[in-house]
């Protein structure tokens, strides 16, 4: 399972959103009740509503229709959904490149087909004797750093053209392929609980994982570990694409927001906060005038740029463009987002 413990190319950050200056920009067309802004809203998930759902009901009260999230959650589970708008949609992918935090539960003793509190049951294993909180504890480290996961049947990943859960709903089997993951911290948040009349023993936790990682299938792992059929019981995400839960607002907060005061824009991080996990670098104006228009530039016009890594141009304090080095050219760098040619079309 274990591949190493090495810090992976993905970043932690959480914004300290009143250190920001920047105004997201965004106006109203009134007359025909649409608004244009670009920039990240956070918004509470609630249970029941598929990512898509969420973004399908901000589209419908922002009148905009250039909006996607960064980062999905299953149905059932609630949290941090980072929506992007307008020309932060460009920063999805990076957004997702960030780390996440999840807390929920762990339930030892049954395995669900779906390897959370929603499928039907497919194995049990009577949880008869109290286990040791500090095996669990020791159990759970043993994951920190980079494991190897096989996706649960129910998920999105492709196989031969199509997901994993077509073939789980049609009765198939399929080999499915291994994924790296990366998990920054695994770690028992309350006593273990159990429940005698299913024969079960519980648990809370918190983990802080990589992109890809498959909670469920990190509590089905775990339970293997120690010896007993297991599931998720319970998730919530707390963190994701530099968003806290304090950040977020739901649907229901963001459509009266509209409907009262119509001020949605105060709850709109600019573009720059969707970078801040990326090194940073303020253009002289010689070199702006090159990086507007997107020329390539020797590396060390920027103080340097290591492999794999992205920078943020800013400009008078707005972004203009993210950079990396061109994969054939020798120690130059290229765009590989641009923002300011767009803005100055308004």
């Amino acid at each position: 399972m274990k591949k190493d413990l090495g810090f992976p190319q993905v970043f932690f950050l959480w914004l300290d959103l009143d250190s920001f200056h920047f105004q997201s920009m965004c106006y109203n067309v009134k007359s025909e009740g649409a608004m244009f802004m670009d920039g990240m809203i956070g918004v509470w998930k609630e249970p029941g509503m598929t990512s898509f759902d969420c973004v399908a009901a901000m589209r419908k009260i922002l009148h905009i229709r250039k909006i996607g999230h960064a980062g999905t959650l299953d149905p059932q589970v609630s949290g941090v959904l980072p929506i992007c708008i307008g020309r932060g949609t460009k920063l999805v992918e990076f957004l997702q490149e960030n780390g996440k935090v999840y807390q929920g539960e762990i339930t030892l003793g049954i395995a669900t087909e779906t390897e959370d509190r929603e499928g039907e049951v497919i194995a049990r294993k009577k949880v008869v004797e109290k286990l040791s909180e500090e095996a669990i504890d020791f159990a759970m480290a043993d994951f920190e750093g980079y494991i190897t996961q096989i996706p649960p049947m129910y998920s999105a990943v492709k196989v031969n053209g199509k997901r994993l859960y077509q073939y789980a709903r049609a009765h198939e089997t399929v080999e499915r392929p291994q994924r790296r993951a990366w998990i920054g911290a695994f770690k028992r948040t309350s006593p273990v609980e159990y429940h005698p009349d299913q024969a079960t023993a519980s648990w809370k936790f918190e983990v802080i994982c990589g992109k890809g990682t498959y909670v469920r299938t990190l509590a089905v792992d775990l339970g293997k570990q120690l010896g007993y059929p297991a599931h998720m019981s319970q998730l919530t995400r707390t963190a994701a694409g530099g968003l806290t839960a304090e950040d977020c607002h739901t649907l229901d907060e963001i459509r009266k927001k509209k409907e009262t005061d119509g001020r949605i824009d105060e709850w709109v991080l600019p573009l720059a906060a969707g970078v801040q996990h990326f090194p940073q670098f303020e253009l002289s104006d010689e070199l702006f005038e090159k990086v507007k228009h997107g020329v390539q530039l020797p590396a060390e016009s920027l103080d340097g740029m290591n492999p794999g890594e992205t920078k943020a141009l800013f400009f008078e304090e707005k972004l203009v463009a993210l950079y990396q080095l061109h994969p054939e050219k020798e120690n130059i760098a290229r765009p590989v987002k641009m923002f300011w040619v767009e803005l100055q079309e308004q």
